[in-house]
């Protein structure tokens, strides 16, 4: 009997496949392509299952699959050709649960697979070792351009901004006027509104006393960039990280040397460091010392279908990927709870939301 399930599940259950099937993975180039000189041989697969760990050893012809209650080899091109009826219905399918195709659900049941999704704490997909089983496991995430994609940061009410709002100090009435216009989404349109009644809006700190320590690992002075960034978004329309950044050197909140901009490219390595620091681990709501999590790479499969990798030992390659691949994204106002006056301690402040999410292409 056929079921469904969501298309990020089916993405990662599609990755998984595709390196048993292929038996290694071509390293990705900072803008998502395929490197074509640079292949790394996969030996194994370990995946946890409902029933423990799994190790899925990659042999000329077969997978050996080794767990606490299974020991048993299936043939490489039944993962291949599973993984292709996969592919296929995801791509064919508008809707975003997927019914399993014919012969998937009777596969799923030969290897013993009931998780689609891993289950795991360290919210790693699987590991993987390179080259030799003996070798060091890496973990990986499994981000698919075949299905809408975690974010990389959705940090929700904790990774707010603050802005003092200045200038004309507004009456009770006129706040609440400004906070009813518009659409609950119309966070631009109330921030025109503070403008053109002769209020002003100046950045004030982050909101949340953790995720403002968190940035301040990055630089003491990060929480304004990505304010102004936040604030970019909105008024100017940029979402892309690296066209932000752009923006931000023109204005130059920090007020640093024009040096630093242009010959050390100050912001542009500040916000790689941020967003790698993001990949392998930073949360908004849990205190960040500078060490990475479990996490240590990115397999990205493409809307073909395509599977590269990106791992923290090509850190640079990592780093500019993220860069050149990720931008600023809406969150709910309700949700998140931003993008109205509110009151603290006698003076208003207006929040916007930072959210960044891989761009889909």
């Amino acid at each position: 009997m056929a079921f469904e399930a969501t298309k990020r599940e089916w993405g990662e259950l599609y990755a998984f496949f595709r390196l048993l099937a292929d038996g290694s993975v071509h390293a990705g180039t900072p803008d998502g392509q395929k490197n074509e000189t640079l292949c790394w041989p996969v030996a194994m697969i370990q995946r946890e299952e409902h029933d423990g760990t799994r190790q899925y050893k990659v042999e000329s012809e077969n997978i050996h699959i080794v767990g606490e209650n299974m020991d048993k080899r299936v043939p490489r091109e039944d993962f291949a050709t599973v993984a292709d009826l996969i592919l296929e219905a995801v791509k064919q399918s508008k809707e975003y649960d997927v019914t399993s195709p014919d012969g998937v659900e009777e596969f799923l049941d030969e290897v013993a697979i009931y998780d689609l999704e891993a289950k795991t704490d360290d919210r790693t997909d699987f590991y993987v070792a390179f080259y030799d089983v003996n070798t060091p496991l890496v973990g990986f995430c499994v981000r698919s351009r075949l299905s809408q994609m975690f974010p990389l940061l959705d940090g929700g009410r904790t990774a707010n901004f603050k802005f003092e709002q200045t200038g004309v100090k507004f009456a009770t009435p006129t706040v609440n006027k400004i906070n009813a216009f518009g659409e609950e989404e119309d966070v631009v349109g109330r921030m025109l509104m503070i403008e053109r009644l002769g209020g002003g809006l100046k950045f004030n700190d982050a909101a949340d006393k953790i995720f403002r320590s968190n940035l301040s690992m990055i630089d003491l002075h990060f929480p304004r960039v990505l304010g102004e960034m936040c604030r970019a978004m909105h008024l100017e329309g940029i979402t892309r990280v690296s066209e932000l950044t752009e923006y931000i050197k023109q204005l130059n909140p920090l007020k640093i040397k024009d040096e630093l901009i242009t010959k050390h490219r100050y912001y542009e390595y500040k916000m790689k460091q941020f967003l790698m620091a993001l990949a392998l681990g930073m949360r908004p709501a849990k205190m960040f010392n500078g060490t990475d999590s479990a996490i240590a790479g990115f397999l990205m499969v493409d809307g073909q279908g395509g599977v590269v990798c990106y791992q923290k030992a090509d850190r640079d390659t990592f780093a500019d990927f993220l860069y050149q691949n990720t931008r600023l994204e809406k969150g709910s106002t309700a949700k998140d709870k931003y993008g109205y006056l509110e009151k603290e301690n006698g003076v208003y402040y207006f929040k916007l939301n930072l959210k960044i999410g891989l761009v889909k292409r």
